[in-house]
């Protein structure tokens, strides 16, 4: 006789950057170990390929293609699948920032840590009368691909910024980024001017970010602190 089956629930939230409704589970145990495995071999890449893994497996709804997603995205799902399988806070330690020093645990509930909009971020700058440049969100592919590494690469930042490249439009062509090959998009990023440029770096300041701000009262010195975490490493440090 076999072993009976242990029903799992499942969830739903909203995808932030599509607005997409799906449906989730909790992770298994089998999963669990991929990423206890991943973050003790502290290699940034290979937790970074477990989450996607684990998130994969995760995801019921059908269609929802994990490494296309933007980063932030794959910061939220996976803070609210860690949330469901282990629990709904995540315990943190913080440095007090009026002494520099004083570190303070702190516990932050999961359904308060949001996905944050910037008014002033647009995905849509004008290059000239004529030409409109498109971005899109670095997924997790290419997040890992090009900025894994030691130190600051310039031309891993050129890479990033081709590879987000949606389209060039105007009002009666247009170019999208699967018809030309990497390297035109390079050349074609090389070409900015410095104000263009300038643009494209606050498209990348201003994108949506994982980010909860939290209050406290450093103990040795009785003053009142506030910091915003932002990103997923913020919540698991």
């Amino acid at each position: 006789m076999s072993l009976p089956k242990i029903a799992t629930p499942t969830f739903e939230l909203v995808i932030p950057s599509t607005k997409k409704k799906i449906k989730y589970r909790p992770f298994l145990v089998k999963e669990e170990k991929v990423l206890v495995l991943a973050m003790e071999s502290e290699e940034i890449e290979q937790i970074a390929r477990a989450i996607k893994d684990v998130l994969s497996a995760c995801i019921i709804t059908r269609g929802v293609k994990v490494e296309e997603l933007a980063t932030f995205d794959i910061e939220y799902l996976f803070l609210n699948v860690r949330g469901k399988s282990v629990g709904e806070s995540i315990d943190v330690l913080v440095t007090c920032q009026d002494d520099g020093k004083t570190k303070v645990p702190l516990t932050v509930f999961i359904d308060e840590i949001k996905v944050i909009d910037d008014p002033d971020h647009k995905r849509d700058i004008k290059l000239d009368d004529v030409l409109t440049l498109r971005l899109k969100y670095p997924s997790l592919s290419e997040f890992i691909s090009q900025n894994f590494g030691d130190g600051v690469d310039l031309q891993k930042s050129f890479d990033v910024i081709a590879s987000c490249v949606e389209m060039i439009y105007s009002d009666e062509e247009t170019w999208e980024s699967k018809d030309s090959s990497k390297k035109e998009w390079l050349e074609f990023v090389d070409q900015l001017s410095s104000s263009q440029f300038k643009e494209i770096e606050t498209f990348f300041n201003t994108m949506p970010k994982l980010s909860h701000t939290v209050k406290f009262e450093n103990p040795e010195t009785g003053v009142e602190n506030e910091i915003v975490l932002e990103g997923l490493a913020s919540f698991f440090s």
